[in-house]
Formats: C-alpha cells, structure tokens, sequence
C-alpha cells in the first residue's frame, strides 16, 4: 500500500498456518484480527491444498492455499502473518520476505538465534516492516505496570522477583505436546512463557547488566496424559535467572514447568517508596491474564490497582481483558497505528533477535563451569 493509502485503506492479512481443527492462529490470531478495525483477513494457507479449503469455509475467508508462497504472492494480501510451530518459522517467513510483504511472525522469531539473525537481515536488507508476537508487553496490566514504575510510584526500583510456573514442562503432557518435549525444537520453557515474560519485565525495568543461571531438566520422562506412555524431556523444566539490570536493580527470576499448589504466578517490584505486585494463574503473561496490586507512601499493604479503562481502546473486545488472543488483539492495534503514523512501538524482527541473544546468553552462562 502507498502511504496516503495506509492511512484509510483495511490491511490485507493472509495468515500462514490457520486450520479447520483449531491451533494458535484460529485461537487467537483469528479473533483478535475482527476485533481491530483496520484489518481484513484475506487469505490463509495451510500444509495441503484440501485443509485450507476446509479452513476457508470454516472461517468464511475467500482465498485459500497450500502453499505460503502462493499466500504471499496475492496482491490482496498486504501482511503476512506466520503462526506455525517454531521450526518452520524460518523457511515461511523467507518466502513472505521475498514476495516483499510485511510480516508479523510468531515468537521465537526462529529456531536458535543464528535463524533469528537472519531473518533479521534479510528484512533490514529489504527495507520491509516486520512485527514479533511478543504480546505480553502489550497487555494492558504491563503497559500500566511500567508507566506507573516511570511515574515514581514505587520511587527507586531496588529489586525485581519472579516466581512462575509454566503449565507445561511437567509431568504430563497433552496428545500432540511431544513436539515440545524435545529442546531441538525451539519452543521450550526458556523461548515460550520465560521469553514472553522476560521481555515484559524489561521493557518494564531495563536490561539486565549481568547475570548468572542455571537450566536444568529434572524430569527425564514425562508421561502422556491421554494414554499413559512415557515419552523423553530434553528440554529444561527449571529455569533460574539472577542479575543485575540497568539502573542497578537486583532480579531474580525463577521458572518451572507444570504448575504449583502454591504459587504459579508473582512478579514483585520493590523500591525505595513502595511495592507493585504482578499476579496471574500462569507464567505465560503473553495472555494478559494478570492482576495489579501496589502499596506505597504510608499504606501498609498491596491493594489492587485496577487497570484503567484508557489502556484498552478497543471496543469490540467482548470481555474484560480476559481471553487469551486480548493481547494479541491489542498488539494489532498498535501496529494498525504504527503503519498508520509511522511509529515502531510493536518489536520487529531486529527486537526480536536481540531476545534471542539475551535468550542464548543465558543458555552459555548456565553452561559455564
């Protein structure tokens, strides 16, 4: 689209991975895309020719295909969204890259870094704007947390806590969950719910300055929860993160797989005023499931600090911040304003990659001997 044309004109979206029987681009890309005014999804495409029929017709989209580079070629479509499982990342976000489209990639961005990296480049190189599902920094209760810590109101950040679970990763796993057992695949505890969270957190407070970690996978064998066999884990199941970050504020940060009887969701920020405190039933904030709490000046414990209404401004959403795709749909109405104004306030591919290091510097500091 010209400029003069993308200040009016519905972006064209063809989504890369939509399917009949369900899966994250229907359970969330899907909904959040009708809920922001400005996007028409066009088009889809999935692994044959006759499930993309079948997904057409489900979700009533007029243009369906087998392959992503057939998506990508169509004029129609002006963003490209890729929301397949992480090891194809790579190859379909090249293919939309190369037919010169926008593209909006699920997070991780690739399958290790060096993938990353590329994709990276290659966008730069080509001049193209990009966008990384990395929604949990757009979630309202996130974006409130860090404007009320840049407004002062816990005075000096002193120290940063986190103790999260991450649902999966622990003792059993769903019917189709093995692909996440094995750390080959890139879409593990560390990459999916830490890496979401990660990223809020700075955002949030900073980067981290330094740090110290340990990975480890304490369950060897995880069982299927549908039919009881057991199955390898390589990926780690428990993740602890210790540093300092910008400003000089001490984290610790420490995730596990499964879920707790106690605790499965707490950030605290302490300072030298006053206390936030970020709770949910998860360690994946990307679904902005999460409640503020504060205290500060002379109160003498958290209360809950709703979050204003000014932090959503999208009025087809049907509940309260509560579905899972919220976020998502928020993260579609900043970009719908950042090709709108010119603005870069959703990450691209080169924030992307830049998680991606953090994400393997942790993994070198907790191979170190």
């Amino acid at each position: 689209m010209t400029s003069s044309a993308a200040l009016t004109a519905p972006i064209g979206v063809g989504i890369i991975g939509l399917s009949a029987s369900g899966g994250w681009a229907a359970q969330a890309h899907l909904p959040a895309l009708r809920a922001v005014p400005g996007f028409e999804v066009r088009a889809l495409s999935a692994s044959s020719s006759a499930s993309a029929k079948a997904a057409g017709e489900t979700y009533g989209i007029p243009l369906s295909f087998g392959s992503a580079e057939e998506l990508a070629r169509r004029d129609e479509v002006d963003l490209v969204v890729v929301a397949v499982k992480v090891p194809y990342h790579r190859e379909l976000t090249l293919a939309a890259l190369e037919a010169g489209k926008m593209v909006f990639c699920e997070w991780p961005l690739g399958n290790g870094l060096a993938e990353a990296e590329e994709l990276a480049a290659v966008a730069q190189a080509q001049g193209i704007r990009t966008f990384v599902g990395l929604q949990a920094r757009s979630a309202p209760p996130v974006r409130y947390l860090r404007d009320l810590i840049a407004e002062g109101y816990v005075g000096e950040v002193l120290s940063t806590s986190v103790i999260a679970s991450g649902l999966g990763w622990g003792a059993e796993f769903p019917p189709g969950g093995e692909y996440l057992l094995d750390r080959g695949n890139g879409a593990t505890l560390l990459t999916i719910p830490f890496g979401h969270t990660i990223d809020a957190l700075t955002m949030a407070l900073g980067e981290f300055t330094g740090l110290t970690a340990v990975l480890a996978t304490r369950r060897r064998q995880v069982r299927n929860g549908a039919t009881g066999a057991f199955a390898p884990m390589t990926a780690a199941d428990q993740i602890a993160v210790g540093g300092v970050l910008e400003g000089g504020a001490v984290a610790s940060v420490h995730f596990r797989g499964g879920r707790s009887r106690a605790t499965n969701f707490h950030w605290e920020i302490n300072g030298t005023d006053g206390d936030l405190l970020i709770t949910g039933g998860s360690g994946h904030l990307q679904f902005g499931q999460a409640f503020v709490h504060g205290a500060h000046g002379d109160d003498t414990a958290p209360t809950e600090l709703p979050v204003p209404a000014s932090y959503s401004a999208l009025p087809r959403l049907d509940r309260a911040g509560t579905e899972i795709w919220h976020p998502v749909a928020h993260a579609y109405g900043q970009i719908r304003a950042d090709l709108t104004v010119g603005t870069h306030v959703v990450p691209d591919f080169v924030h992307a990659a830049r998680r991606h290091r953090f994400l393997d510097r942790i993994q070198r500091a907790a191979a170190a001997p």
